[in-house]
């Protein structure tokens, strides 16, 4: 999706013309991706803009910080409040924000100089991740051959920028082959996750959806879902999941900052359940919308006023 440029980018503490947030070409992150980012999204809300979960964002950024050996030179607190004055300058109410942390110019090598920490924060207007189409009716998937990366390779558990090579292949292969997105398999042949989104299957009512130790990001809005789901009292399991499996849930759907909640219509030409949005999955989406626009007090925690 392009990006709609803004008028400011956080860099450093400092509000920078869009135009002129440059790093150098010879900055180590460029070329090793030694790297660490957040998604995060703000939505309108009756009461303004609000940042849904930016405290365990941040908290999250912080932690693949620490897993690089990167130690970000802000608080949390400072942080949290470079997000909401970023979004207020740039007069953005619903946008998609990005936070990266990443080294600085000045040494070239293998091993970085990794007491060189910078970090900017970008915001821009970002709609449907995986299109309207998807929304409706359904995203459709194809698992790849591209294996997810393992706890033995590049840690999955920090949102690391050079990892997301590994999800790039699974993704562009899976679009030139005609899909909306791919899921990418373990070593043992479990799903881990879609190419930058969680995966969750109903089966009889319940949830199912693959384990940390199974090579995924813990996503956010996955940890969402799942207080939602048993706030609801369905059962959630968070279990290995065979390829197979996919094949025969009655539902499936997508989680993701991006994505937010969609569902799946396809795996590998076979339709999920009667295809489309199934009950379960409208269920959360709909309370995950009312939740991040201000309209349900319950989560009210989660909101993050500009």
């Amino acid at each position: 999706m392009p990006l709609t440029p803004t008028p400011f980018i956080w860099m450093d503490g400092d509000l920078v013309p869009w135009d002129d947030a440059k790093v150098h070409v010879l900055t180590p992150s460029l070329h090793y991706g030694w790297g660490v980012y957040e998604g995060i999204r703000a939505y309108a809300t009756d009461a303004g803009s609000a940042v849904f979960r930016l405290r365990e964002h941040i908290a999250r950024l912080r932690d693949s910080a620490r897993v690089y050996l990167m130690e970000l030179p802000w608080t949390d607190e400072e942080l949290v409040e470079a997000v909401r004055e970023l979004c207020r300058v740039n007069g953005q109410e619903s946008c998609y924000i990005r936070p990266i942390a990443y080294l600085g110019y000045g040494e070239m090598g293998v091993a970085p100089q990794l007491d060189a920490v910078r970090l900017s924060i970008a915001v821009w207007p970002w709609g449907s991740y995986l299109g309207d189409k998807a929304e409706t009716e359904g995203c459709r998937l194809i698992v790849s051959n591209w294996q997810r990366n393992s706890n033995q390779t590049v840690p999955p558990l920090a949102k690391a920028t050079g990892a997301y090579v590994n999800s790039a292949l699974a993704k562009v292969g899976a679009q030139r082959a005609g899909y909306d997105d791919a899921l990418m398999l373990t070593a043992n042949g479990h799903i881990a996750e879609a190419s930058a989104a969680n995966l969750f299957l109903v089966r009889d009512g319940a949830l199912i959806t693959p384990p940390v130790s199974d090579g995924i990001l813990p996503g956010i809005t996955r940890d969402s879902v799942i207080t939602f789901a048993r706030d609801l009292g369905l059962p959630v399991t968070e279990r290995s999941i065979p390829r197979s499996e996919v094949y025969i849930a009655d539902e499936a759907f997508l989680t993701g900052t991006a994505a937010e909640i969609v569902p799946v219509a396809s795996v590998d030409e076979r339709p999920v359940g009667a295809g489309g949005v199934g009950p379960v999955t409208k269920q959360l989406r709909d309370l995950f919308q009312e939740v991040v626009r201000g309209r349900n007090e319950t989560y009210a925690r989660w909101l993050e006023c500009v």
